[in-house]
C-alpha cells in the first residue's frame, strides 16, 4: 500500500508535528491563560451536548 519511504515521511512528518505543536502551546501558555479564561465550560457544554444528542438517539432506537 505505501513504499517504505512514504511510511517513515509520515511517521517523521507526525512526530515533528507534535513536537512542534506542543512547543509552540507551552510559548504561549501565559497569552491562552489571559485571554482563554473560562474557556473550560464552552469545552464541556459543548461535550455535554454531544451525550445529549447521543443519549436521545439510543432512547429511540
Amino acid at each position: 500500500m505505501f513504499t517504505n519511504g512514504q511510511l517513515i515521511f509520515g511517521i517523521l512528518f507526525a512526530i515533528v508535528f507534535a513536537i512542534i505543536l506542543i512547543y509552540t502551546y507551552r510559548k504561549d501558555l501565559k497569552l491562552h491563560r489571559k485571554h482563554y479564561k473560562g474557556s473550560i465550560w464552552i469545552l464541556i457544554a459543548f461535550i455535554g451536548f454531544i451525550l445529549m444528542i447521543m443519549a436521545v438517539k439510543y432512547m429511540f432506537t
